[in-house]
């Protein structure tokens, strides 16, 4: 009897610590599920209405629904997610639907990169623009953080996505954009 308690008190306590290295792994980057986003943020517009200015885009979406991304560089994946989520911005137009991307970097030619990304990958309706590499003021978008997603609505977050460079999978893509009706106004 006493080698069967030894076994469940090892067995308990490696699950502790296996579980522990997994909560610790998880990667936690911009405002969370349930927080209220920080407030106004006036990064560079590359393209959409305010195209070369520095503008708020959240303030420009106000209370509707939004799906802002945070990312450092241009990737397949992330042009991907891009690419999904313009077209749920363009499906959910009658709702107002808002969506950007801020990429935190200060790389020279990536305004030129943004601009062709647009033309290229036909994207019309998700706004890309360009922040200081450590993000907004506020935001806590985390430095090992490669794309950080966040679905809010009402200036609430209701979904929060973190992945590191060459994290983000195809599945994790549909699941951000199968989350998107957490922030759509209930039918």
């Amino acid at each position: 009897m006493k080698t069967y308690q030894v076994l469940a008190g090892m067995t308990l306590a490696l699950g502790l610590v296996v579980g522990s290295a997994l909560a610790a792994d998880v990667l936690k980057s911009g405002p969370q599920t349930d927080a209220k986003i920080p407030g106004p943020f006036h990064p560079l517009n590359v393209t959409g209405e305010a195209a070369g200015k520095a503008n708020c885009l959240v303030c420009q979406n106000g209370d509707h629904p939004v799906a802002m991304i945070f990312a450092r560089e241009v990737s397949p994946s992330l042009t991907t997610l891009i690419k999904k989520v313009d077209a749920a911005t363009e499906k959910n137009s009658k709702c107002e639907m808002g969506s950007f991307v801020v990429f935190c970097s200060d790389s020279k030619d990536l305004e030129a990169q943004l601009k062709t990304l647009a033309e290229k990958e036909k994207v019309k309706n998700c706004i890309l623009a360009i922040d200081n590499p450590a993000g907004p003021d506020k935001y806590e978008v985390a430095k090992d953080a490669d794309i950080t997603v966040v679905l809010y609505t009402n200036r609430t977050v209701k979904a929060n996505y973190a992945f590191k460079k060459g994290e983000l999978k195809d599945k994790d893509i549909e699941k951000i954009v199968g989350d998107i009706t957490k922030i759509l106004p209930s039918k």
